[in-house]
């Protein structure tokens, strides 16, 4: 990230991917999203108020930027009360807070170079992080180095994320690094470095035509999927700003309340592309089918109120926005009562059962064009993929699998294309926890749903 212009210097806070664990205690409002999905947003030291953050829309909250000296000590942390005051807000609203390291720094990395090289300014710098964890009361760490070069820089980097996973995780505090969306200069980031930390930042952005558009971004994703990165690891970075000019999305809004649904308006006659609501809904709806979270930078460019785009990533992860073209509400079977998860628990392989009609979000799902069929920000999905009688259905995550495709059948049925069976009622039972299945299509009462209208 640029000291001007920090756009690519996004990174991210780790949740607990891996083997970290939050020594600070996490209130409710921490589990506002699905089961592990991380909304992390950046906050800059100087730009933005910690007052007007949206605290219980987010998961995350880096503070941007420490930087380190060649030697492995770190600099004097810029405004060291604002950090204080993100950790106090943070904290007491369930929000985990980490320190960013690095960031563009106007394309200078021979701090990160030099101290990487050696053991010596390695320990030292891990010490240094450690201590500066320690005194703010921070959640963890995560490193912005732009960029380690494939090679001898790759090598070192990886020795240096390996010594601070071993500091930071036996201390139950998180490992995070924001790396270059795709490219040559992404193999400095070796894929040992993977199982060291919680989860990668993919700072999808300054790049593509236009500007971080849905395709050119979903493919970063990919790219870093396809060298070993792990799904629940994969974290999607979206701009809160505009390209080829640094305008803020916020400056964007305020010239235009509409601009908020577009991704490119031509200001002074110069065409500036940038990620509106839907963009940043549909980014968001694909990363929980296929990825983590979304990484934003940064979080003093967003709006408030209708058109913030942390809300529209947080609408977009509960499932309070359905996919396009697709219908929210109940979905009614025997006896007239609802599709239900049991316990409103959104964890992967949570029961889907009959219950009677209570209006809750156990019961709100989403019918979409795409064939799903979702609630809690997941998906109704057929046991390990089973095609025989009474396989058990359940909520799992969102990922396009056959598993997890249902047809509306003219005679009121829903199918399951993959098994050629249809969703029905165990038993034909209508007691309360009676767990749905598939089951051969016979159109029986107990096979006959309501679709929401």
């Amino acid at each position: 990230m640029a000291a001007a212009a920090p756009a690519s210097s996004a990174s991210t806070t780790a949740d607990t991917g891996s083997t970290a664990t939050n020594a600070v205690a996490v209130p409710a409002a921490a589990a506002a999203l699905p089961n592990g999905f991380r909304s992390v947003g950046y906050m800059p030291s100087w730009s933005g108020s910690v007052n007007s953050i949206q605290y219980s829309k987010l998961t995350h909250i880096n503070y941007a930027f420490a930087l380190p000296n060649s030697n492995g000590t770190l600099q004097a942390i810029p405004d060291p009360a604002k950090l204080q005051s993100l950790v106090s807000q943070g904290h007491a609203n369930g929000v985990k807070v980490s320190l960013a390291i690095g960031g563009w720094n106007d394309g200078n990395d021979s701090a990160f170079e030099a101290l990487a090289a050696n053991s010596g300014s390695r320990t030292t710098f891990v010490n240094a992080v450690v201590n500066a964890v320690n005194q703010y009361n921070l959640d963890g760490v995560d490193i912005d180095w732009e960029y380690p070069d494939p090679g001898t820089s790759g090598n070192n980097f990886t020795a240096l994320m390996q010594q601070l996973s071993t500091a930071m995780h036996s201390r139950g505090k998180l490992l995070t690094a924001a790396v270059v969306s795709e490219g040559t200069t992404a193999n400095g980031v070796q894929p040992a470095v993977f199982g060291y930390v919680d989860f990668l930042n993919i700072m999808a952005y300054d790049g593509g035509s236009p500007h971080a558009n849905y395709d050119w971004s979903i493919a970063a994703a990919n790219f870093w999927k396809s060298r070993g990165l792990p799904a629940s690891k994969t974290v999607l970075g979206v701009p809160f700003y505009s390209r080829p000019n640094y305008l803020t999305y916020a400056q964007i809004v305020a010239m235009d309340p509409a601009n908020a649904n577009r991704d490119c308006v031509s200001v002074n006659g110069v065409q500036q592309c940038y990620n509106g609501i839907p963009t940043i809904k549909r980014k968001t709806q694909w990363a929980l089918a296929n990825a983590g979270g979304i990484m934003n930078w940064e979080l003093s460019q967003d709006t408030t109120g209708a058109t913030s785009l942390v809300s529209a990533i947080y609408t977009a992860a509960t499932g309070t926005t359905p996919p396009p073209g697709g219908k929210t509400g109940p979905i009614k079977g025997l006896a007239g009562k609802c599709v239900d998860v049991a316990a409103a628990n959104s964890a992967n392989g949570t029961a889907v059962q009959l219950y009677t009609c209570n209006g809750t979000n156990a019961q709100t799902w989403t019918v979409g064009t795409d064939g799903t069929i979702r609630a809690l920000g997941k998906c109704l999905d057929v046991t390990s993929a089973g095609t025989a009688n009474g396989t058990l259905i359940q909520l799992w995550d969102c990922n396009g699998t056959g598993a997890q495709g249902w047809q509306a059948q003219t005679n009121g049925t829903l199918r399951n294309p993959a098994s050629g069976r249809c969703l029905d009622v165990t038993g034909g039972s209508s007691a309360d926890g009676t767990r749905l299945r598939i089951w051969d299509c016979s159109g029986a009462a107990n096979q006959l749903w309501t679709l929401p209208a």
